[in-house]
């Protein structure tokens, strides 16, 4: 960065940065805000899935849904070690939140967020049984596929390299669903399924935020948003739709 340029200058124009300590305080709270929606997000759907491994239908899939529990827990960490170096007690932090808390399977919150912590609103609704948990998983995992190809370009540049390794371990979660939910196909009636996909569209499709966001603008000057919510939200709409359609599913 030139000795004359500003910080916001030197965001603006594509710059990033490598240390708590050249970040001003208001790139500062919006990094911590993004870094605690993820852990929070990745702590509260592990807690979840964690509830649903004993259900699986066989050994495979029992192995699948622990790691998924597993490796989910481990992305959480690898961005909470980021945050722990802007001061943030870790351990604590990790053993806070009661991440299995859930709603009611009816309660309409949209996109807001309770009073448990900053976990996307999707997480909390309560799974239903094994079926009900692998189709949330894939239309969820795709939505954290497209997510995480926006957020590895994030200005701050520990915390874009933690998403970049996150990203593959979260797209292969994803592919396990699909396997998971073509298997069930092959034994399971289709409109249970297609009905658990109804239920779980509008609650993942919520999860990108308001199509014409008042922060969008400043997220972009700090370089920690890139596209915008209604842009991610169509190329998953459009992801998700072709994954189902290749099931014999309807998306929505």
């Amino acid at each position: 960065m030139a000795e004359d340029m500003s910080i916001a200058t030197y965001l603006a124009e594509g710059g990033v940065l490598t240390s708590p300590a050249n970040v001003p305080p208001r790139y500062r709270a919006e990094l911590l805000k993004l870094m605690a929606i993820f852990i929070d997000s990745e702590l509260a759907g592990a807690a979840g899935f964690a509830d649903i491994i004993n259900e699986g239908p066989g050994i495979k899939e029992r192995i699948a849904a622990a790691k998924i529990v597993l490796e989910k827990t481990d992305n959480a960490g690898r961005v909470l070690r980021v945050m722990g170096e802007f001061g943030v007690d870790t351990d604590r932090y990790a053993n806070h939140h009661p991440w299995t808390a859930r709603l009611d399977r009816d309660a309409d919150i949209g996109t807001s967020r309770t009073e448990h912590d900053m976990r996307l609103a999707v997480f909390n609704y309560p799974l239903e049984g094994w079926a009900d948990a692998v189709v949330m998983n894939l239309l969820m995992g795709l939505a954290v596929t497209v997510q995480l190809d926006e957020f590895s370009h994030v200005s701050y540049q520990p915390l874009a390299e933690a998403f970049r390794a996150i990203a593959p371990i979260e797209a292969h979660h994803a592919e396990l669903a699909r396997e998971g939910v073509a298997k069930l196909l092959e034994s399971r009636d289709k409109a249970m399924l297609q009905a658990a996909v109804a239920y779980w569209w509008p609650r993942v499709s919520a999860s990108f935020g308001a199509p014409d966001s008042s922060k969008a603008e400043s997220l972009r000057a700090m370089g920690l948003r890139h596209a915008g919510n209604a842009e991610l939200r169509t190329r998953w709409e459009a992801e998700a739709g072709a994954a189902l359609a290749g099931l014999g599913l309807e998306a929505g």
